[in-house]
């Protein structure tokens, strides 16, 4: 049974008036708006994906200063102000446009990276790419870290980094990188931003499409007296709290074990958390901290080909618990034992298409196994960039909406 509503709690004990686990939950619909109901339940998957936190930097986003692409209609509204720096463009008007984080604590670099090339390659499209000032903007270390620490490639006997791959890109299509940047502040046109050494600098902006950091959904928890257990739940981020290793330790003992294998809450064996929606241990990245106490770290990423397998993974286990009676989950999907391939399209077109594609095994890197491979197996993590991995791109675009409408045979596609 399908029901389009907004989960604002979660009553895992249920309560003394209905001693069942339930959730409550708001109608989005316009028509009932503000109507409230309750869902029993016996098994719970938390998959509500993030919060676009754009709170956490004053300014910004759609309802500040600045652009997203994180929904549908904010992409459309950041389409319809490119083609206005276009036409702006067209008429003489030299165009400074800045893509990337928001904050210091940003995820998602990956996308930002990908339409920074996309707006690159729609410039070039119109003409007018001697114009624009293109500047990437990221809380990244340095380039091609993706918030999963960078990865090293190995190809045909020689090894290359992720750092060297990306800027290679850079340097082919004249963009400018600013990193280790946290943004403090966006303005009518321009934003105040903190480097990792301290240093505060402002830019001055035409175009500003910046990644908001995400935090867990607006989900509080209630045991059977109506105590509010919600810290025992989740995380101060908001995040769900699952089977993983939450001591706070330096990232020199940071270990692959410490990542969830199952993403069952400890609390409650019937209640998961997938996706965006789980609290990660600790980041990928090594983190860092600003002489001002600023931290500036990317955010593990955990969207894409992970969710999927997490998804698949959860449904499993309760198919399992339900015949088997069982409250332990048998079947495990640790991020630190599954790989990833992302493709950043950087223009499209099925003879001048491009797009750099990646692979890593596994995405959390264990040194201990690798430790000469930056903590990644060498057969397994590499990149291409060209036309074949545009088509690639391509063709997984159409697979992906495939499977999601469930067509005949959709099972047998990868997650």
């Amino acid at each position: 049974m399908f029901h389009q509503a907004l989960g604002v709690a979660i009553h895992p004990e249920g309560s003394a008036e209905r001693p069942v686990p339930f959730v409550e939950i708001r109608s989005t619909d316009p028509a009932r708006a503000g109507e409230t109901a309750t869902l029993t339940y016996d098994y719970l998957v938390n998959a509500t994906g993030p919060k676009l936190n754009f709170a956490a930097t004053p300014g910004l986003g759609p309802e500040g200063n600045s652009l997203s692409v994180c929904t549908a209609s904010h992409a459309v509204e950041a389409a319809e102000r490119l083609q206005e720096c276009i036409e702006r463009m067209r008429a003489g008007q030299r165009q400074t446009l800045v893509i990337g984080t928001g904050h210091g604590t940003c995820t998602c670099e990956g996308a930002a990276f990908e339409y920074a090339f996309n707006v690159e390659h729609e410039l070039r499209e119109a003409g007018v790419r001697e114009m624009a000032d293109i500047i990437y903007l990221s809380n990244e270390y340095e380039l091609g870290d993706f918030g999963v620490g960078g990865m090293v490639f190995t190809q045909k006997g020689f090894q290359t980094t992720s750092k060297t791959w990306t800027e290679s890109l850079f340097r082919e299509r004249g963009m400018r990188a600013v990193l280790q940047a946290h943004v403090h502040k966006v303005e009518p046109g321009q934003l105040t931003y903190e480097q990792l050494d301290g240093s505060m600098h402002t830019l001055d902006f035409d175009f500003a499409m910046l990644l908001p950091p995400f935090r867990g959904a607006d989900l509080v928890a209630y045991d059977a007296q109506g105590n509010d257990i919600t810290s025992t739940l989740f995380a101060p981020s908001g995040l769900m709290k699952v089977d993983a290793d939450y001591t706070s330790k330096p990232f020199e003992e940071w270990r692959a074990e410490d990542w969830p294998h199952t993403y069952q809450t400890p609390s409650y064996p019937n209640v998961f958390a997938v996706g965006i929606a789980f609290a990660p241990p600790h980041q990928i990245s090594r983190p860092r901290t600003s002489p001002n106490g600023t931290l500036i770290a990317p955010a593990p990423p955990r969207t894409g080909m992970p969710s999927g397998v997490m998804g698949k993974v959860v449904a499993e286990n309760i198919a399992a618990m339900i015949d088997s009676g069982s409250t332990t989950p048998k079947h495990t999907a640790s991020m630190a034992r599954m790989g990833a391939a992302c493709i950043a399209s950087a223009g499209a077109g099925l003879r001048r298409g491009t797009a750099a594609a990646m692979t890593m095994y596994p995405i959390v890197p264990d040194y201990q196994r690798w430790p000469d491979s930056g903590g990644r197996s060498p057969k397994d993590t590499y990149g291409e960039i060209g036309l074949g991995a545009h088509w690639i791109k391509t063709l997984l675009h159409f697979m992906f909406i495939y499977k999601a409408k469930a067509k005949p045979g959709w099972f047998l596609i990868p997650e």
